[in-house]
């Protein structure tokens, strides 16, 4: 039988982030009224009735990411990851207090572009860190996992964080209007996120085993 430790059930906040968070984007925008999630960013179920639900799913899996980042420190990877991870779970609970500017059309109604406010550029800015700290730790464990001699897993983090960037850059650009992408920027998002929380998850998960020398079969120095 397993026993579960501290710092495992920290990494299980890696797994129940993503749950939590791709679990409410996709049950709010099935229910919103005049929200297209091919369209539409997450961020904007922030906005209108009904607003606080995505507010809190902010809060919420922002808090476990961090707890996630603590499990990470605990488990023996450095401490460029945990922090890392930590700065993308404050920019989540950042991005709760700051709605964004309307975008794309939504809430109903809005122009097409939308003018900028200071809220919405502060949700930009906390957001910000999700979109680039994420595959800059995806990058750090490729390199960690090839110490370790785990081919396959520094191989499968290496290539997540370029496809999670791409689709990042897609989703980007069909908010900025781009005539080709802007009927998809929604989807590409949800992609990148998808990707993005769900390495959070397959790392938890392959970390409640030690992460070890290929060759002398100790853990890796943090």
């Amino acid at each position: 039988m397993e026993v579960v430790t501290e710092p495992n059930r920290l990494l299980l906040a890696g797994v129940a982030a993503p749950i939590v968070f791709v679990g409410s984007f996709l049950v709010q925008g099935a229910v919103r009224p005049g929200y297209d999630p091919l369209r539409h960013p997450v961020s904007a179920l922030s906005l209108g009735p009904g607003g606080w639900v995505q507010m809190l799913t902010f809060w919420v899996t922002g808090a476990l990411i961090i707890a996630f980042a603590l499990g990470l420190r605990a488990a023996g990877v450095g401490r460029a990851t945990p922090i890392l991870i930590a700065i993308v779970g404050l920019g989540l609970i950042g991005a709760g207090f700051a709605a964004c500017d309307p975008i794309s059309g939504y809430p109903v109604g809005s122009p097409i572009p939308a003018p900028r406010t200071a809220h919405g550029i502060a949700h930009d800015l906390f957001s910000t860190p999700v979109f680039t700290l994420l595959p800059a730790a995806m990058i750090v464990m490729a390199r960690r996992f090839h110490r370790a001699g785990d081919a396959a897993w520094a191989w499968l983090n290496a290539i997540a964080a370029p496809v999670f960037f791409g689709c990042f850059v897609l989703a980007s650009m069909g908010f900025s209007q781009h005539p080709a992408l802007m009927p998809y920027g929604g989807l590409w998002q949800r992609l990148a996120l998808i990707i993005g929380l769900g390495w959070l998850a397959v790392l938890a998960i392959r970390l409640r085993r030690p992460l070890t020398s290929a060759r002398s079969g100790r853990p890796i120095a943090r």
